[in-house]
């Protein structure tokens, strides 16, 4: 019995989160897009440099994205972070992504845990070298900035928050995070 009523609480509460979701997002324009990522280059570790901060992710500093594709075509997700403090406890979870946008390949969904899944826009690249990305989604509830090493020149993370203004995204939510080499 149990069973049954976690099953239907878990089923009408993600009902409640995707029909959230859907008038935030009339409230803004939709999000501009990076015009192409190139998937093979996209891929391999990213650390987070910062975010705005979710339950889903409370605790956690030195986060990292790892993508590699899969041989069924999608690509493997693994985030990591340590709960905490940089000596705590690492904690993981594995996913899948999948490109929605194909013209582009910066609109994937992320599935985590079947049958929830998220958007994952990539906003801006670092086109050039790839050094850095920003993912966000239509909502403006939830962002990431990324960049391929721990630490990031602060000149390019204040051009990336100049950016997310013109993009709508309350900067003030925006928190930085500790990080460190894996």
């Amino acid at each position: 019995m149990t069973l049954k009523i976690n099953a239907w609480f878990i089923l009408i509460l993600a009902l409640i989160i995707s029909f959230s979701g859907c008038e935030d997002e009339k409230k803004h324009p939709p999000l501009s897009q990076v015009s192409k990522v190139d998937i093979n280059r996209y891929l391999g570790l990213w650390y987070e440099i910062a975010r705005i901060d979710h339950s889903f992710q409370k605790g956690c500093v030195a986060s990292t994205a790892q993508y590699a594709l899969r041989p069924d075509g999608y690509i493997k997700v693994v985030n990591r972070c340590r709960k905490n403090s940089l000596a705590g406890e690492i904690a993981s979870v594995e996913g899948k992504a999948w490109v929605i946008d194909k013209d582009t390949n910066a609109w994937l969904k992320v599935q985590f845990f079947w049958p929830f899944r998220g958007d994952y826009i990539i906003i801006d690249l670092d086109e050039k070298d790839y050094s850095y990305a920003v993912v966000g989604h239509p909502s403006r509830d939830y962002l990431w900035v990324l960049s391929r090493t721990p630490q990031m020149n602060d000149s390019i993370y204040q051009g990336i928050i100049s950016r997310l203004i013109t993009q709508g995204y309350a900067v003030e939510k925006i928190k930085r995070f500790p990080q460190i080499k894996e």
